[in-house]
């Protein structure tokens, strides 16, 4: 089967630098992602954090591959539920850097695998674009003017405010 992908790109007038020392900080999300009412890190074994959304809809994060300036993977969903895969990386241009993040959505076993397909093309790809987009023009915005993006600021999403 093959797995479905959503992914975004935005391009930044920072170095990769930069752009690293913001997602990769503690708490990073609150500065930045426009759907954070909290990021909370976890201390244990390995690396994780808690994304707490504006509707109070909660995720764990756990990164599973780390690559400082280049980018990292993660898993993210409910604490005991499917999670879905995603993929942040950083790219060095000539005048600033390239952002990528890709999800690899699970597949909900609630909907008919009849239906998904249909499901997946008309509501879960529209969505997980929207939010990466104004993920993205958040990191825009903060690493260009160094201050914190307001909460729905590039417009509600039905999933997470």
């Amino acid at each position: 089967m093959i797995e479905s992908k959503v992914s975004e790109k935005i391009f930044l007038n920072n170095k990769v630098k930069v752009v690293w020392d913001t997602i990769s900080s503690k708490n990073a999300l609150e500065l930045f992602h426009p759907y954070c009412k909290k990021n909370n890190e976890i201390i244990g074994k390995t690396k994780m954090d808690e994304l707490i959304y504006l509707n109070g809809l909660t995720y764990i994060r756990e990164f599973t591959s780390w690559r400082p300036n280049h980018g990292f993977e993660l898993k993210i969903g409910k604490k005991n539920g499917k999670k879905s895969r995603v993929k942040w990386e950083i790219q060095s241009l000539k005048e600033g850097c390239e952002i990528t993040i890709s999800i690899f959505p699970y597949k909900s076993s609630k909907i008919s695998k009849y239906f998904y397909p249909f499901v997946n093309f008309f509501v879960v790809k529209p969505n997980l674009k929207k939010y990466l987009k104004s993920v993205l023009k958040g990191l825009k915005y903060y690493v260009e003017n160094n201050v914190k993006v307001n909460k729905n600021q590039f417009g509600k999403h039905p999933w997470f405010s």
